[in-house]
């Protein structure tokens, strides 16, 4: 049982738009958000998931000092006076959250939740979800869709695509929305009707193009005016994206205090348990106090 590894998936979903910043850009964007390097998609990098989840749950030095199952979960540094090494790993390792659908302004129904076959492949591979290999040259709807009116084309942004609804795409449909949803039957609904699924390409423009931009600026605070050369422009995932990764524990790490005591019996399952399991409501990123950053965090057992 030992080398044996517990892992569960959880879901990212942006209620505000969501800044994880990598420093300044390179180009007219100031501040990026973090990208895949491969492929250029958004996502969230673990660090940052594993971070806030011990912030939820009080994971300061103290608590970990004297809380078994919390060090045990996420780690202690050594302390600065401390004759032996009592500094232990975290055993909850989490993955980068990799996006699964951007929202992306629709012509028609708003908004659409967009992925692409590339997109669902690596989310069958990494979460053991039964989604059906996809071959799409251009757009796919669902048989509910409210995406397309009287025709076969899909308007995105500024794209005019050719669209057919496919029996595939309600199947994947059916199984994201059972996922991210779970209790309420409302949002799976909506979520049937908004899924678009575009090829690969049109997939990487999308996440380039239709990502948040906003323009920022910084003022003065002696001529109450805006200060020379402060405009910048900052990018944000949109509200309503949705990301997913991967929680694992493969091994407890314990220091010789909780291998000798009372936290000795603390295993795989109990850590996961504890600490990924209920929905969390969490804020990741930049710009905490303008409300940016607040998503739902659902975890779901594999």
């Amino acid at each position: 049982m030992d080398n044996v590894k517990f892992e569960r998936r959880y879901w990212i979903h942006t209620v505000t738009p969501l800044h994880v910043g990598t420093g300044r850009g390179v180009g007219y964007i100031d501040l990026p958000i973090a990208r895949e390097k491969v492929t250029n998609w958004p996502c969230i990098p673990g660090s940052a998931v594993k971070g806030v989840v011990a912030d939820h749950f009080g994971a300061t030095e103290e608590k970990r000092s004297v809380d078994g199952l919390v060090r045990a979960a996420f780690g202690r540094k050594k302390e600065p006076n401390a004759i032996e090494a009592n500094s232990t790993a975290g055993s909850l390792v989490f993955t980068d959250a990799r996006i699964v659908c951007l929202p992306i302004r629709s012509f028609y129904g708003t908004f659409a939740w967009v992925t692409s076959p590339f997109c669902l492949e690596r989310l069958k591979r990494d979460t053991s979800l039964s989604i059906l290999s996809l071959v799409v040259e251009s757009a796919i709807v669902t048989s509910r869709t409210r995406l397309v009116r009287n025709g076969t084309k899909l308007y995105l942004e500024d794209l005019d695509l050719d669209c057919v609804i496919s029996q595939e795409a309600d199947a994947c449909a059916e199984l994201i929305a059972k996922a991210v949803f779970a209790d309420n039957s409302d949002w799976q609904a909506i979520f049937r009707e908004r899924l678009a699924i575009v090829s690969d390409d049109i997939f990487t423009f999308l996440c380039e193009a239709g990502t948040e931009v906003s323009a920022h600026i910084r003022i003065d605070e002696d001529s109450g005016t805006v200060a020379p050369k402060a405009l910048w422009y900052e990018e944000a995932l949109p509200v309503e994206t949705l990301l997913a990764g991967t929680v694992w524990c493969d091994r407890v790490y314990r220091n010789k205090e909780d291998a000798k005591g009372a936290d000795g019996d603390l295993t795989k399952e109990k850590l996961l348990e504890n600490f990924c399991s209920r929905p969390l409501e969490l804020q990741i990123g930049g710009k905490a106090s303008t409300g940016k950053g607040q998503v739902r965090c659902l975890f779901e057992s594999r």
